[in-house]
């Protein structure tokens, strides 16, 4: 059985399955109210419940749910599951790493906990100018594509009024990126800014990090260095 709540103002669909499902359920419940909700939302949250007596798909059901997974493959922002049946669980969290959005699984008593995750702020990009020509630009806990929305337009926002600038990159509060969809975002944004700063100066605690910064060069024109997490005042005297 397939049951489907009316699409919310945060734009998260709530799908509750149970029992056997059938191909046909698909085609008359979830299919529709998919593709419903992806005319009308460019980046979907769903909340996927999962019942305990859930027990798999017919197979005309699996070829189903398959092409639909297919079909709206890029519009999933947030996929929250909620269950306690091991093997979605287990299933989701092997396999959540190739989806393009975030995906969380919670237990059955804790789908608040779930609603308040798909609605919640991940993660956020702090940038603020601190004299000198340089831009100091923070990465906070883990990024969505909703973050790096609003990055964009103040980046672009901050080069009309500035013009080039120096850019303090400052990553000792990142936690990483929410799905492929953040991560490709984020490669877009260093790609489509690229020539502007003059130089670039990365500040952080982890070896990834240092890695980062020896990687940006082939990607931007600027010289870069980076600077363990208590180099900060070095860092800016660099820049400057």
């Amino acid at each position: 059985m397939i049951t489907v709540s009316p699409l919310t103002p945060q734009g998260v669909l709530e799908v509750q399955i149970s029992g056997k499902l059938t191909a046909e359920e698909y085609a008359s419940t979830l299919t529709p109210a998919m593709d419903e909700a992806a005319a009308r939302e460019d980046r979907l949250r769903l909340l996927l419940r999962v019942g305990p007596d859930f027990s798999g798909f017919t197979p005309k059901a699996a070829w189903a749910d398959a092409k639909l997974g297919l079909r709206h493959w890029a519009g999933f922002e947030r996929i929250a599951v909620v269950t306690d049946v091991d093997w979605i669980e287990n299933t989701m969290q092997f396999m959540g790493f190739a989806l393009p959005g975030a995906v969380e699984t919670f237990d059955l008593d804790e789908v608040d906990d779930a609603r308040r995750w798909l609605t919640e702020s991940l993660g956020s990009l702090h940038m603020r100018d601190i004299g000198d020509q340089i831009l100091h630009v923070q990465l906070l806990g883990k990024l969505d594509t909703a973050a790096y929305a609003r990055a964009e337009d103040d980046m672009d926002a901050y080069v009309r009024d500035h013009g080039r600038f120096k850019l303090l990159l400052d990553l000792r509060e990142f936690d990483g990126w929410q799905g492929l969809a953040a991560l490709g975002d984020h490669l877009k944004l260093i790609r489509d800014h690229r020539h502007i700063p003059t130089k670039v100066a990365v500040l952080g605690d982890e070896s990834w990090q240092k890695l980062a910064q020896k990687l940006m060069r082939y990607f931007i024109s600027a010289e870069s260095r980076y600077f363990d997490e208590d180099d900060i005042e070095n860092a800016k005297a660099w820049l400057a």
